[in-house]
């Protein structure tokens, strides 16, 4: 049986590695480029939302409290008339990368800690680089890709965002998949 506290460095270096890739991923590749549209009209938007001094949350539009509320005419005439929306408000100002970034880390390390918990449960010492490649592999994507699939079903998010996201989310299996095939003990 293989320990987890044998596996120390393959989580804390594939949570480096996972981190370092998704900055390359949205810093240097283009492909996510697209995933968010200018509104026709922006500033108009911005002065139509900014009075109201709405806090940092999750929004909906139109907002129904109840499934009772959509049989009632007023509330579905907002549905046809659209738009129909979900709006994330972030708070004011810039945002500030060195928290995202220090979170994000730390949910990279997390990943790697239980796709190495799920290895030593499932593989052994003699299992090789090609094993432990891919169990704590599938973790990964499953970890970092399968939580996207709800927001298109649900929340309307453009199918071809999430196709890109689990492209990334299965470069950051194969960076772990990797690294815990390495120092596979």
């Amino acid at each position: 049986m293989v320990s987890l506290g044998s596996l120390w460095l393959a989580i804390v270096i594939s949570g480096v590695g996972v981190w370092i890739m998704q900055f390359l991923v949205w810093v240097a590749l283009p492909h996510h480029k697209n995933d968010y549209r200018k509104l026709p009209d922006e500033d108009e938007a911005r002065r139509s939302l900014t009075p109201q001094n709405i806090r940092p949350g999750q929004y909906n539009i139109p907002h129904v409290v109840t499934r009772a509320d959509l049989a009632k005419p007023a509330v579905r005439s907002k549905f046809e008339e659209g738009p129909v929306a979900f709006l994330t408000v972030l708070p004011r100002g810039i945002p500030r990368m060195g928290k995202s970034l220090m979170l994000t880390l730390g949910f990279a390390i997390a990943v790697s800690l239980f796709a190495a918990i799920v290895a030593t449960r499932a593989l052994d010492t003699s299992d090789g680089f090609l094993d432990a490649f891919v169990v704590t592999g599938l973790v990964a994507w499953l970890a970092y890709g399968a939580a996207v699939v709800p927001d298109a079903i649900w929340f309307g998010r453009p199918w071809s965002a999430v196709a890109k996201q689990m492209l990334d989310a299965l470069l950051f299996a194969l960076v772990t998949g990797t690294v815990f095939g390495w120092y596979w003990p």
